[in-house]
């Protein structure tokens, strides 16, 4: 412990592979929009100068899955629609993380019909849920909160 603190006082950092990586993964999150429904114009509010989600590193929202690590769905999503929201997330580089957007896209919401998923977990990996009909902006950004410590606890770097 006395190493590190000489070190600090001269000015050098010390740090893990793993904590640097985790740390430029969660402060810039590029999220993949997938505004199905109402909830889409939440989602657009969250992403404007009022609520500055440029201080979290997700301001840029990425439309080419190849560039995004971040997907938002927000809405209902109709089976014919599913596949090509699965067709998106499997375009997406890893690690890659996913966040159901509002009371649809968790649970179907009050869409019980025939042709509405009950929920885009049955296609996807889900991170975290965003509850609400629609949800307000201010959630979006707690969610993205959380969604950023998930990454910065995680291993990065292979353990032997």
């Amino acid at each position: 412990m006395g190493l590190e603190k000489a070190l600090a006082k001269q000015g050098f950092l010390l740090t893990t592979v793993d904590a640097l990586t985790n740390w430029a993964r969660a402060n810039a999150m590029w999220p993949m929009p997938m505004g199905l429904a109402c909830c889409a114009i939440e989602m657009m509010a969250f992403a404007g100068p009022k609520y500055d989600v440029s201080r979290f590193g997700s301001e840029v929202f990425r439309f080419s899955p190849r560039q995004a690590d971040l997907m938002i769905v927000a809405g209902w999503c109709s089976y014919k629609m599913a596949h090509a929201v699965k067709r998106i997330w499997d375009q997406m580089p890893d690690p890659k993380w996913c966040v159901a957007m509002g009371a649809c896209a968790s649970t179907g919401g009050m869409h019980r019909v025939y042709g509405v998923v009950q929920g885009v977990d049955n296609f996807l990996p889900v991170d975290a849920y965003i509850p609400g009909c629609p949800p307000r902006p201010e959630v979006v950004i707690h969610t993205l909160q959380t969604i950023q410590q998930k990454v910065i606890q995680e291993h990065s770097v292979l353990q032997d």
